[in-house]
């Protein structure tokens, strides 16, 4: 071996040596700006999906306040804090004043439950089973406490952390909404970072790949989180006209459900609840209620998922579980919108290399 290929070598050897700490050092680098920001990271990405959702309203919006984006950020944001407000002001009075006579018949000891209506015992299945637990709570409900005391005992805790979650979810919402403001009020400078990095990760395709994940971000917050509010504002009304107790919590259990397309299932346990403490016709026209409530999905969704930008159910209920499970609440809507772009993006990667080589 002579000294040129020996030096050569050597060379190769520090060159070698030089690019792996340098990637090492950029993968230090984003592993620690990973850790600190982990903590606000649902939060970051939930105010950027709700940026890019609304940018489009948020723009009429600033041309009618003669492109004066501060402003036109200002008055949108408040706006978004008024709509996460009211429903939860109209929640918290709703649990007030279903829990204010329980509270006060307990503390005075004039707490009963009344007997089971007889019809309920002809019910097929359930009919009874629930007559007896219903009979047994109505004439000893103390007995029954006792009874099931450990059960209670032990789900106290449970209450208390989901209390707290609903808490820490809705600060995330809130936190999110203002992170949603900051990034319109320099949309245009976000703009840019998002067209820039999508040439570098993308090339020459990376202003389709830009208006793609801005479409289905779009196309998925109407289509599933949209949908699921109509659902639940219309539901609400249906608990709220047939009197259910504790109806405002029965809108949220909904609205999550509806987010994981299983609204319906929350709907049979408040129909039973229905035919149980109310007239038989009563009772039916909230099953029709109901019913049409369950299937309006069925036209809402073509209208707000748009035009070539649908995304399968199988797709959002994973995102969304997986969301709820990597993230809590707030990662039933962000895991259902973020896996549903990336489904977009790899057939939109997959259908391009075809096409290469077919070009090819």
């Amino acid at each position: 071996m002579t000294v040129e290929s020996h030096a050569k070598d050597k060379a190769q050897v520090n060159q070698a040596l030089e690019v792996s700490i340098q990637v090492g050092l950029a993968a230090l680098l984003v592993i620690g700006c990973l850790l600190i920001l982990w903590p606000f990271i649902s939060l970051i990405m939930w105010g950027i999906i709700i940026a890019i959702a609304s940018y489009p309203t948020f723009r009429k919006l600033q041309r009618a306040l003669g492109e004066r984006g501060g402003l036109a950020a200002v008055i949108w944001t408040l706006l978004l804090l008024a709509v996460l407000i009211l429903p939860l002001v109209l929640l918290a009075q709703s649990l007030v004043e279903s829990t204010r006579p329980l509270a006060l018949q307990l503390k005075n000891g004039t707490f009963v439950i009344p007997p089971p209506p007889a019809r309920i015992a002809h019910w097929p299945i359930i009919g009874a089973p629930l007559t007896r637990a219903w009979s047994m709570a109505s004439t000893n409900f103390t007995d029954v406490l006792m009874k099931f005391a450990p059960q209670i005992k032990a789900a106290i805790p449970g209450i208390l952390s989901a209390s707290a979650g609903i808490g820490l979810t809705i600060l995330q919402f809130f936190l999110s909404i203002l992170v949603s403001g900051t990034l319109l009020t320099n949309s245009r400078a976000a703009a840019e970072a998002t067209r820039s990095l999508a040439n570098r990760l993308f090339g020459d395709h990376g202003p389709e790949f830009q208006h793609l994940v801005g479409a289905t971000i779009r196309s998925v917050t109407f289509g599933i989180l949209g949908v699921a509010l109509i659902q639940s504002a219309l539901a609400a009304v249906g608990f709220f006209v047939m009197g259910l107790a504790g109806a405002g919590v029965w809108a949220v259990v909904f609205l999550a459900a509806a987010v994981l397309q299983v609204g319906g299932l929350v709907l049979i346990p408040a129909v039973i609840y229905a035919f149980a403490i109310a007239t038989t016709t009563k009772a039916v026209i909230f099953l029709i209620w109901c019913i049409f409530v369950g299937l309006i999905d069925n036209i809402l969704k073509p209208l707000l998922l748009g035009r070539g930008v649908a995304v399968p159910m199988a797709v959002v209920f994973l995102g969304a579980i997986g969301g709820f499970v990597a993230m809590g609440i707030i990662g039933l809507f962000v895991g259902a919108i973020v896996l549903s772009v990336g489904y977009k993006l790899f057939l939109a990667w997959i259908e391009g290399s075809a096409a290469a080589h077919a070009a090819a």
